[in-house]
C-alpha cells in the first residue's frame, strides 16, 4: 500500500512536471498571436502618410503640338515625379459636351483634383464641380469659380511684351503678323502686350492680326501665317497652339515668335524668341496644398515673372547684342516685380486715351479687355 501510495505519488508529480512544460511552450504561441495587432498599430499612421494623391490633367490638344497642352504636361510631369501624387491626362477634348464628359468621368474615378487647362472648359467644369463637391478642381485662364473650383493662369503678358520688343526691333516692314485663336480677354490681352512692346522699340510699327477661331489646326494657323506674310508682314507672332505659323515664317525667309514653349527647333533661321510657360512650381504648389489640407476654392490665382511662371525663351543669334541687352533689363524690372506693361499713357485702337499717364490698367480691366491699343490692325469678332 505504501508502495502504490509512493507511486502515485511519483506520478503526480510527474504530471505537474508536464503540465507545466506545455504551459511553458503554450507561451511564445500566444505572444507570437499578438504581434501582428502591435505591428498595424505601429504601420497605420505610415499607411496614411504615403496615401498618393490623384491628379488629372484634361488638354484640349495634342501633348505633341509642342505648344500650350506640351507646356502642361511638362507641369504634370513634375507632378507625376512626387512620391506622394499619380497623374492621369486626356488630349486632344474639345471645349463643350465632350470636356463635360471627360472631367465627370475623372471626378467618378476618384481622382483628388482635376486641371481643366483651356478657357472653353469653364462652364463644364462649373457643372461638374456642383455634383461633385468633394472634388477639387482647377480651371485655367477662366474667370468662375465656386467653393470647391478656383481658376488660375499666368501673366504671360509679361513675356509678350518682351517678344514684342523683339520683333518691333527686328522688324523692316514696320508690320508685324499675328495668328489669333479666339477674341477672348486672354488673347486681345496678349496681342495689346505684344504692340506695346514693339511701339517701344520702333513706334511705326503696326501689328496685324488674323484670327483662326480655334486652338490647335496647323494646316488653318499656317494658311493665316501665309496671309500676314502676303500683306507684308515680316515677323509673324502667334497665340496658338502648334509651331505652323513658325514654319511659314522659315518657309517666306522672315523671322517668327513663338509661344508655350521654345520653338526654334521648328524654325532655327525665323525664330527670334518665344514666350514661354513654366507650370511646374504652379502644379507642384497646388498639390501640396491639396495634400496639407491649405487649398482654397473661389480664388483667382495669376502668377507672374516673378514667380517664374512665365518668361522668354532665349533670343536667337540674329538678334544684335544691344537689342537683347534692352529686352534683358526690361525682363529683369519684370522679375523683380515691377510690372511696368500696362502703365499709361496708352491709347485705344481709335487714338482715344484709355489710360492716362503714370496709371496702370487694374487686375480685374486686364481680365476683362475687349479693346485693342493703338497700332493693332484688326478687329475684335
Amino acid at each position: 500500500m505504501k508502495r502504490m501510495l509512493k507511486l502515485f505519488g511519483v506520478s503526480a508529480m510527474c504530471m505537474a512536471l508536464l503540465l507545466s512544460l506545455v504551459a511553458c511552450g503554450e507561451a511564445p504561441q500566444e505572444k507570437k498571436a499578438e504581434e501582428p495587432a502591435k505591428t498595424e498599430e505601429a504601420t497605420a499612421p505610415a499607411a496614411e502618410e504615403a496615401k498618393t494623391l490623384k491628379a488629372g490633367f484634361v488638354y484640349v490638344s495634342p501633348i505633341g503640338d509642342a505648344g500650350y497642352s506640351y507646356s502642361h504636361d511638362l507641369g504634370r510631369q513634375t507632378v507625376d515625379g512626387l512620391d506622394w501624387a499619380t497623374t492621369s491626362f486626356v488630349e486632344s477634348v474639345p471645349e463643350g459636351a465632350d470636356s463635360e464628359r471627360v472631367i465627370r468621368n475623372m471626378a467618378r474615378k476618384g481622382f483628388d483634383i482635376i486641371f481643366a487647362t483651356s478657357f472653353g472648359y469653364m462652364d463644364p467644369i462649373m457643372k461638374v464641380a456642383k455634383e461633385f463637391p468633394n472634388v477639387k478642381f482647377m480651371h485655367c485662364s477662366g474667370f468662375k469659380k465656386a467653393e470647391n473650383v478656383t481658376n488660375y493662369f499666368g501673366r504671360v503678358y509679361q513675356a509678350r511684351y518682351l517678344t514684342g520688343m523683339v520683333a518691333g526691333a527686328m522688324s523692316k516692314t514696320n508690320k508685324l503678323g499675328y495668328v489669333g485663336a479666339f477674341p477672348i480677354p486672354e488673347v486681345i490681352r496678349g496681342i495689346n502686350a505684344f504692340t506695346l512692346g514693339a511701339r517701344e522699340m520702333n513706334p511705326d510699327v503696326e501689328v496685324r492680326v488674323v484670327w483662326t477661331k480655334t486652338w490647335y489646326d496647323p494646316a488653318l494657323e499656317k494658311d493665316a501665317a501665309k496671309s500676314l506674310l502676303d500683306a507684308g508682314c515680316d515677323v509673324i507672332a502667334q497665340h496658338q497652339d502648334s509651331p505652323a505659323p513658325q514654319e511659314a515664317a522659315e518657309e517666306a525667309g522672315v523671322y517668327s515668335v513663338g509661344y508655350n514653349s521654345d520653338m526654334s527647333s521648328f524654325a532655327p533661321k525665323a525664330h527670334l524668341t518665344s514666350a514661354i510657360w513654366n507650370w511646374g512650381p504652379v502644379y507642384t504648389k497646388t498639390m501640396e496644398q491639396v495634400r496639407d489640407g491649405s487649398w482654397k476654392g473661389n480664388e483667382s490665382l495669376w502668377w507672374s515673372m516673378h514667380e517664374g511662371v512665365v518668361d522668354i525663351a532665349p533670343m536667337g543669334p540674329m538678334v544684335p547684342e544691344d537689342v537683347k541687352s534692352t529686352v534683358m533689363a526690361k525682363r529683369a524690372e519684370l522679375i523683380e516685380g515691377n510690372d511696368i506693361c500696362f502703365v499709361g499713357p496708352i491709347k485705344d485702337q481709335s487714338g482715344a486715351l484709355k489710360v492716362a499717364e503714370g496709371e496702370k490698367l487694374t487686375d480685374a480691366q486686364l481680365h476683362d479687355m475687349m479693346w485693342f491699343v493703338e497700332g493693332v490692325v484688326g478687329t475684335i469678332k
